[in-house]
């Protein structure tokens, strides 16, 4: 299965890219996921509790990054298992600077899914896929945006160039003016 698709981020890159590399923001972010320790260099272990369709267990794993630009890309490798099936999978996140201080995040990948989960059809793992991806988005965007005191809510309505409703020093570290 291919995932790929963009997110605009009301943040500076830097902000993106360090939530990004946060292993308890991602954790959070993700929907089910329980977990997420480091283990190594970029190495990393995962819980999450995984429903599509009527199948629904829990998933541990490792999580690797690979070809990691500084704040600009990686490329994240997945392998999970449980008693629900496995996956396994590679992708890339690109952080673009986007107007008006934002940050676009292009993501492609491809995923591979085996067990009893596989037995619920394509179509349903492609929308539950997409869902829990558009879900754990959200998540960080919102995280982010409580990291820099912007109140949260579409992307969209938090890239202005005026940052009106930003306190004075989440303005200007929306504006990249602040560390």
């Amino acid at each position: 299965m291919r995932l790929d698709g963009t997110y605009l981020f009301a943040a500076p890159r830097e902000a993106v890219w360090e939530a990004l590399m946060d292993p308890a923001v991602l954790a959070g972010a993700l929907p089910g996921g329980e977990q997420m320790e480091q283990t190594g260099e970029n190495q990393y272990r995962a819980v999450m509790n995984v429903k599509v369709g009527p199948v629904q267990g829990r998933f541990e794993g490792k999580i690797l990054l690979e070809d990691i630009v500084a704040p600009q890309s990686y490329l994240m490798k997945v392998d999970g298992q449980g008693a629900p099936g496995f996956l396994a999978g590679e992708g890339r996140l690109q952080l673009e600077e986007a107007d008006g201080g934002g940050t676009t995040l292009r993501y492609a990948g491809d995923v591979t899914v085996g067990g009893r989960i596989a037995g619920v059809g394509q179509r349903l793992i492609e929308s539950t896929a997409k869902s829990i991806t558009r879900q754990g988005l959200q998540a960080l965007d919102q995280t982010i945006a409580a990291r820099l005191a912007v109140p949260a809510g579409t992307a969209e309505q938090q890239v202005n160039p005026t940052l009106a409703s930003a306190t004075p020093a989440a303005q200007e570290r929306a504006q990249g003016k602040l560390a």
